[in-house]
């Protein structure tokens, strides 16, 4: 299954798949909503396979949040997620799983497409992709948009095939929202949302990309996950 985690963005952002995989399903979300793998390399052209604006207000972020915080040091800057397991119980348990058992500590923000999403949470420095645990069911008609700034699973084709793999939206993507249960309709699972250190996706967003192996929108430069870790 890790091996269909490689969410990758393609160009064509209407099949993008988040699953990141390197196998037969990628990683990554496609801009126009089709079904989304965990990204494969160069499976779709840019269909987050993982876009309408919506109020802000849509996800209910609190001045002292009642929700899980984490934080995100990278190589250049860090960032805090506000997590809704009222929303999505299981993504988020998955998600805080992988970041207590330092899973995604030395991982890579592995696919950038600019004006679209980031992608990461599956490969080490050397575009290794690392093991992880078992899928899970997807959440994303829980009512949460792929607003600019939210967090979601990449997957592969597969509805429920998400495991470590992440995106973050750098601008609204009503094409990844649910939109009904059919293969293509599933959409990705938002869990949460950036509420500190926006700018630095703005940043990661900019970076120069490249191809590594089989592999599109690989930053040049590592973007590296240096830790991530739970707020009190």
């Amino acid at each position: 299954m890790l091996s269909k985690q490689v969410v990758w963005l393609s160009a064509g952002m209407f099949l993008i798949s988040l699953s990141l995989g390197c196998g037969g399903g990628s990683e990554e979300p496609s801009s126009e909503g089709e079904a989304a793998s965990e990204l494969e390399p160069d499976s779709a052209s840019k269909e987050v396979e993982e876009e309408s604006p919506v109020e802000e207000s849509a996800i209910d972020i609190h001045t002292e949040s009642i929700y899980p915080v984490v934080q995100i040091n990278t190589n250049l800057g860090v960032m805090k997620l506000e997590l809704y397991p009222d929303k999505a119980p299981a993504t988020v348990d998955n998600f805080l799983t992988y970041v207590r058992n330092g899973f995604y500590d030395g991982t890579i923000f592995h696919r950038v497409v600019p004006d679209f999403v980031i992608q990461g949470g599956g490969f080490t420095t050397a575009m290794t992709k690392k093991d992880t645990g078992a899928p899970i069911e997807n959440e994303a008609s829980n009512g949460l948009l792929n607003l600019r700034g939210t967090i979601c699973m990449a997957r592969t084709n597969d509805p429920h095939s998400a495991t470590s793999q992440f995106f973050i939206n750098t601008k609204d993507n009503p094409p990844l929202d649910f939109r009904d249960r059919s293969l293509s309709g599933w959409g990705y699972a938002v869990f949460g949302k950036i509420t500190e250190g926006l700018e630095l996706v703005d940043v990661i967003e900019g970076v120069q990309t490249t191809s590594v192996r089989e592999y599109r929108d690989v930053p040049l430069e590592p973007v590296v996950i240096e830790s991530m870790r739970i707020l009190d």
